[in-house]
């Protein structure tokens, strides 16, 4: 079992209880996925973008990705219907916690100028954070880097509201911003 799941079921689940007086444990907030999504812009220029977007993405999640591809064609984005533009992964079970782990402990600190991430999320208990540039995580070798690439990163929890969600990921280590 991984450290952070660890303390989710040994400390978080009764700090939540308290909180928000659950009736049913079963009503506890969970994680229950992280998806990774990134988009590749340069996919129709450079066809090997594609590749090494792959490489990073199977590096930072343990799994490869799947490639999405566009639905229908927009001429003015030279975009054509079942063209590659992005790659994605979901995470669930110990990858999950083990990728969660690693992002909150080592990877945000490193972010140039990090504050801490904004609280507001999609207020139905989900929430997504952008990266600028995917060299923050230690996994990637910044030797065979290319170009700079971001991403998105959303944690699906169980919970019903923002304020359950924003408890949990608290709990669990996502540095958030404090007022001043």
């Amino acid at each position: 079992m991984s450290r952070l799941k660890k303390k989710y079921n040994e400390e978080i689940k009764q700090k939540l209880q308290l909180e928000f007086a659950y009736v049913n444990p079963m009503l506890i907030p969970q994680l229950k996925k992280v998806v990774i999504s990134m988009g590749l812009a340069e996919a129709s220029k450079d066809k090997n973008a594609i590749q090494d977007c792959v490489n990073e993405l199977t590096m930072l999640s343990g799994q490869k990705p799947i490639l999405t591809k566009a639905r229908t064609s927009i001429a003015n984005f030279k975009l054509r219907e079942e063209q590659i533009i992005g790659a994605k992964v979901t995470l669930r079970g110990k990858r999950m916690y083990d990728f969660i782990d690693r992002f909150f402990n080592i990877s945000a600190p490193r972010i140039h100028d990090f504050r801490g991430f904004p609280l507001k999320g999609d207020g139905r208990g989900n929430y997504s954070l952008g990266l600028q540039d995917q060299q923050i995580f230690p996994e990637i070798n910044l030797d065979k880097v290319k170009r700079a690439q971001g991403m998105n990163i959303s944690f699906i929890t169980s919970a019903v509201n923002q304020e359950e969600c924003n408890m949990l990921l608290k709990e669990l280590g996502l540095p958030f911003q404090t007022a001043a």
